[in-house]
């Protein structure tokens, strides 16, 4: 097999703390004979859950689907996105929508965070 040249991607990185910071996105992975159902939920997603994820910080939320296979890519922002995520996962109305919505994707998939790596101005 080949050498990974994967490992020291992240230490190119040369953008700055403003986007690092403030910048989220992440991929999920809904199962494909359910996405009908996943995404009619988010066209409804509950005041509570659309409160919290405005009282901890969450802007600009948005996700993008690929239907042919589910692929899930949200992208948040917020003044700082550790701060924002350690909230939400903090919060009950969370913890209950992400119960429900958990029927919805792959078995054994897990959210995976994206690294940002260009940005233009």
């Amino acid at each position: 097999m080949g050498e990974d040249t994967t490992a020291g991607v992240a230490d190119l990185v040369q953008l700055g703390e403003d986007v690092t910071s403030t910048r989220a996105a992440f991929l999920l992975h809904v199962k494909p004979e359910r996405l009908a159902e996943y995404v009619e939920a988010h066209q409804r997603v509950w005041p509570e859950m659309l409160e919290a994820l405005s009282r901890h910080g969450w802007r600009n939320y948005t996700l993008f689907l690929r239907e042919e296979d589910g692929l899930v890519v949200g992208y948040f922002e917020a003044d700082d996105v550790d701060a924002a995520q350690a909230a939400m996962g903090a919060d009950p109305v969370n913890a209950t929508w992400q119960a429900e919505m958990a029927q919805y994707f792959v078995e054994g998939s897990v959210q995976e965070a994206l690294l940002p790596y260009f940005r233009l101005a």
